[in-house]
């Protein structure tokens, strides 16, 4: 309104003025849509000629409809000199350079520039509508323009109305100068999550500031999602235990695989598998790998079971020098942990608790055994022990074993028990004529044994023994030395040799023609009896001697010539039975004067004899072997039995150790009490049977 009336004060003023014909209002540079209308305007003034437009310098005509332009026309009021160009719609082809001419008067506007805008058409997403990518693998999306937009449209990523920005994603623009074609690529790393998600590629320009979108679905390929569970999670050893394992995938699960430890579970298959619970499972879990087209995934739990302790690392022996600190340790598993606690073999008093046992200076009462004790605390069930010794390294502990009383110029044998740890280096007989370590010197003969395990751990002990042939006087005066040494210092003992007289001849005498009166008065009962029944003259006749065994009559007269070696009952006798002359060989006597022939009965103290006619012991073991004769009892030192009997009766004769022999025998009408005297073991003969072999053979 306000333009048009400057415009006709101006043609007023003018007219008054007489002025010539000028533009009151010139085409300008414009932007138009696409099928929209275009106005170009121009107005003129003091001017009442023809009026035109050209498009690039191409008259369209002056006529007012612009015939042979259907889309083009010139508007408003010639006669005020208004001469508006309309184009409708306006196509590509319309973008031109237009102006508007006076002609009759010479006059050319400022050419006006018309842009024509093409709006974007909604992007391309290659591969859409749905697009499929794998889970965890870089992928990308590309979004295309398309038809030909004045200007190049902007291609913009959205998910859930939010942009993705390049701080997030990755994106390229590539511009075609030719065609105009515009393309984004958008990077990403989706994930399972992202399956079925929608993203949207948009298309803006000053055309379309709205834009045009296009949407595309993910479509995702991914390895199975696991979870691998337990029922129940917490099981008792030796409950039954049931794992689940679930996945989710795309494409669908191929296969299961289970494991126990790395190991395969042969022979599983399926999302379950059943097992009964032991200690392992703590230690090697359970694994299941789920499989598809896309990959695998491996999901592995730990059983929590409970059981009762179990000896896992068992304590050791320890040798230490007394003085020195010693410990032991033990290691036992199970779950939940059990209590531990240390005791001495034999004992309760709980010296430590926890896997190690300190013992600070030992000294040699600490040697010995000692217990590792495992006990299980909720579980209630299981349990049990581990020992080791403990050995005390100190100067080795010599003891004397009890000896028996020696006679004189016969054999004798010493024994000392020796305890040590380490070993002893040597052990040594001494006594006033010399020393000996082992081997044989003149008389005597030195030998060593193991002796029998003792309680308290001292290490291991032998028994050595000292043999003596042919006993001498000055060896029931002397006193023998039996020394152990080790590298922490020596032990001794020193052993008296008892002495065992023989029995006063007077009483031997008596003895012997007590027995023989006896003797003679049953043969001479017999022989009478014999004589009645008419069979006196050759008839051999066996006597049972009163007091005989009751056994020793069954025999029969072909006996009488037995072997010597044949072996009777064993035979205890006491020394007070025995009459025996010292200084004058025995000889046989008769008491029947020659009128009956007595066969000699002799006493055998199964002694034996050495070389050379002297008596001598064979060197047995003092471990106490069957039938192996000796002197010495052990119980006092090493709580044995005694392991053999001392007197033997052979082929139920009796001889006497010397190389003589005696009939003089009373047999005592009574026995009086054993010598229990100091020194001298007790053999209990009134306890036992007599010889099964003491008979007398006569002829009539």
């Amino acid at each position: 309104m306000l333009a048009s009336a400057l415009l006709v004060v101006l043609c007023c003023f003018r007219g008054n003025a007489g002025s010539s014909p000028h533009f009151l209002q010139q085409p300008e540079d414009m932007v138009v849509l696409l099928g929209q209308e275009a106005r170009l305007p121009c107005a003129l003034g003091a001017y009442r000629g023809l009026v035109q437009w050209t498009k690039d310098g191409l008259a369209l005509g002056g006529e007012r409809d612009l015939p042979g332009w259907s889309r083009y026309w010139i508007s408003g009021n010639s006669a005020s000199g208004q001469h508006d160009l309309h184009i409708k719609p306006v196509e590509l082809e319309d973008e031109a350079s237009y102006e508007c001419q006076a002609s009759q008067a010479g006059l050319r506007s400022r050419p006006a520039q018309l842009h024509v805008m093409v709006p974007p058409e909604a992007p391309q997403v290659l591969g859409g509508p749905s697009v499929s990518l794998v889970a965890g693998v870089p992928g990308n999306l590309t979004c295309r323009s398309r038809g030909d937009a004045r200007p190049a449209p902007e291609l913009l990523w959205f998910r859930d109305g939010i942009r993705l920005d390049g701080t997030s994603f990755h994106q390229i623009t590539l511009r075609d100068k030719a065609t105009g074609t515009v393309e984004n690529t958008l990077f990403l790393t989706p994930s399972s999550q992202d399956d079925g998600a929608t993203l949207i590629c948009r298309a803006r320009s000053q055309a379309l500031p709205t834009g045009r979108d296009t949407a595309v679905t993910l479509s995702l390929q991914y390895p199975p999602m696991v979870t691998l569970s337990a029922e129940p999670q917490t099981a008792q050893e030796g409950e039954k235990v049931t794992f689940l394992c679930q996945a989710t995938a795309q494409p669908p699960v191929t296969g299961y695989r289970w494991a126990k430890g790395g190991s395969p579970v042969l022979g599983a298959r399926g999302p379950r598998l059943e097992v009964v619970a032991d200690a392992t499972f703590l230690t090697e879990p359970v694994s299941c790998e789920v499989s598809n087209a896309v990959g695998s995934a491996n999901r592995s739990t730990a059983l929590e079971v409970l059981y009762g302790p179990i000896l896992q690392a068992k304590p050791k022996p320890v040798s230490v020098d007394v003085g020195k600190d010693a410990s032991f340790s033990c290691v036992w598993r199970g779950n939940p942990l059990p209590r531990i606690s240390w005791t001495r073999l034999g004992g309760s008093q709980v010296l430590s608790s926890g896997p190690t046992l300190r013992l600070p200076s030992v000294a040699l009462e600490d040697a010995g055994d000692y217990v590792c004790r495992a006990e299980p605390r909720r579980t209630g069930v299981g349990g049990g022990t581990a020992q080791a010794r403990l050995t005390v390294n100190a100067p080795p502990v010599v003891t004397a074993l009890h000896p028996a009383p020696a006679f004189l110029r016969g054999p004798a044998r010493l024994q000392c028990v020796v305890f040590a740890s380490p070993a002893p280096d040597s052990v040594v007989w001494s006594w006033d004529e010399g020393f000996l370590e082992a081997g044989s010197l003149g008389r005597f003969l030195v030998e060593a044994f193991p002796a029998p395990e003792v309680e308290g751990g001292q290490g291991p002990g032998l028994i050595s023994v000292l043999h003596i042939s042919g006993t001498q006087e000055s060896d029931f005066t002397t006193g023998f030395n039996c020394s152990a040494r080790n590298r922490l210092g020596e032990g001794r003992v020193q052993i008296h040799l008892g002495r065992r007289d023989l029995l006063p001849t007077v009483r031997l005498v008596a003895g012997a023609a007590s027995a023989a009166t006896s003797l003679f008065m049953v043969i001479t009962g017999v022989v009478l009896c014999c004589w009645r029944h008419g069979s006196l003259s050759k008839q051999k006749n066996l006597v049972r001697i009163p007091g005989s065994s009751e056994g020793s009559s069954a025999h029969g007269p072909e006996e009488e010539t037995g072997s010597s070696e044949d072996r009777g009952p064993i035979v205890h006798t006491d020394h007070n039975d025995l009459v025996l002359e010292e200084n004058e060989a025995l000889e046989t006597k008769d008491p029947t004067n020659g009128y009956y022939k007595v066969r000699g009965v002799s006493v055998s103290l199964s002694l034996g004899e050495a070389p050379g006619g002297g008596l001598f012991l064979p060197p047995p073991s003092p471990m106490g072997l069957p039938g192996t004769p000796t002197y010495y009892d052990f119980k006092p030192h090493l709580d044995l039995v005694p392991p053999c009997r001392l007197y033997r009766a052979r082929a139920g004769y009796l001889t006497t150790p010397h190389p003589r022999a005696f009939t003089n025998y009373m047999k005592p009408t009574s026995f009086g009490p054993p010598d229990l005297s100091s020194g001298t073991p007790p053999f209990p003969y009134a306890t036992l049977s007599p010889p099964s072999h003491q008979r007398l053979q006569t002829h009539v």
